[in-house]
């Protein structure tokens, strides 16, 4: 059966919101509780999608890498410094 990344992509940004407000960043197995249902690797397109779209924002210590709602939370530059 077809995924439906839209459907997919809402579910993991409404999740993804939601637990902002308790955790602003998330590990992908962290997203993979959005639909139980579907594969990993779809849950994964559907994240990255949205990191594209700018509705969800990448955060990366430089061994592991997260996902976060902008607006919650530190950014990455706040967290470790950088070029403004």
């Amino acid at each position: 059966m077809a995924v439906d990344m839209e459907e997919l992509k809402e579910k993991v940004l409404a999740f993804a919101t939601k637990k902002a407000k308790f955790k602003s960043k998330m590990y992908i197995k962290d997203l993979y509780k959005a639909d139980p249902d579907a594969k990993p690797r779809d849950i994964k397109k559907a994240a990255n999608a949205l990191v594209r779209e700018e509705k969800l924002e990448f955060f990366s210590s430089g061994s592991t890498t997260m996902y976060g709602v902008p607006g919650f939370g530190k950014t990455e530059k706040e967290q470790f410094g950088g070029e403004e």
